[in-house]
């Protein structure tokens, strides 16, 4: 996870001071330094005044799933303040500098109430969250009490609402998948490893793997997710026809805008679809990012 920091001239002697303390690199501060940052670093740490930062960092602002984080320092080397991604590390990396006699300053809600949000969780866990919007609802949950946490070993099916979250190991890829009716589990098998294997994909870094809700007593496609040592999520009708950007698919026959390719889609972190379906015998896969 690339750390840099950035400075002022006048400020290298204490930005070398942090660099060395996290053990990255400083960048001195021009027009262009946080665009380039933005676009390689996961961790930013700012050495310097807070509106400075903010009018930098605010023309490539995206999203808080792929934004890095952003800690200011200030000048006078007394606080460590998040102000961009405090779930996303950016809270851990204010908390980390506390080791050079800096004051984190935490803002957000759970955190200074001395709670923890799902996205913090799930990252301690080596986890990540499958359906993202519901953090807002369990985070506001956390907020008022604690909330129960269901652990479920599969195989098993478990049916979660808009404001459960659902955590799961840590992975860059979606993988989508339809199939016959009474698939064989070593057909699912072999088409998904096939796949993988034709991008260069290792199972280990799967994220999900995801189908229709019509295919929840397909035991055949459980069974070969499970041999996968995968997750596999059922995504409702609503879902699947709600993505752009998919082929066409024999699926319309069933009220679907198709199955693997917009199931990728929907459950994936960048929405970006980096192999169309293909088709292995009675099994199409498709892969996202």
């Amino acid at each position: 996870m690339k750390t840099v920091v950035i400075a002022f001239p006048y400020a290298m002697e204490e930005a070398e001071r942090i660099a060395a303390f996290l053990d990255c690199d400083v960048e001195l501060y021009g027009p262009d330094t946080f665009e380039t940052a933005f676009t390689g670093a996961r961790r930013i740490v700012a050495l310097m005044s807070m509106g400075i930062v903010v009018r930098k960092i605010a023309p490539h602002l995206e999203d808080k799933w792929k934004d890095p984080a952003v800690v200011v320092v200030s000048p006078d080397m007394q606080y460590a303040i998040p102000v961009l991604g405090g779930h996303h590390g950016a809270n851990e990396l204010a908390k980390e500098l506390s080791g050079l006699g800096l004051v984190p300053v935490i803002t957000t809600a759970t955190e200074s109430r001395g709670r923890e949000a799902v996205e913090t969780i799930a990252d301690q866990n080596g986890m990540d969250v499958v359906n993202r919007d519901s953090t807002r609802a369990v985070n506001a949950a956390i907020l008022k009490g604690d909330i129960p946490v269901h652990a479920v070993k599969g195989p098993a099916i478990v049916l979660a609402g808009p404001d459960v979250s659902v955590l799961v190991k840590k992975g860059e890829y979606t993988v989508g998948i339809g199939c016959r009716k009474d698939i064989r589990a070593d057909d699912v098998v072999d088409a998904v490893r096939a796949a993988l294997a034709e991008n260069g994909i290792a199972e280990a870094d799967v994220f999900v793997y995801a189908t229709t809700t019509k295919k929840m007593h397909e035991a055949g496609l459980i069974e070969a997710v499970g041999v996968l040592s995968g997750n596999l999520i059922f995504l409702n009708d609503d879902t699947i026809n709600a993505q752009e950007g998919t082929g066409p698919s024999r699926a319309t026959r069933l009220g679907l805008l198709g199955v693997a390719e917009p199931a990728a889609l929907a459950a994936s972190k960048d929405k970006v679809l980096i192999m169309k379906k293909r088709v292995y015998g009675s099994v199409t896969v498709a892969i996202a990012r």
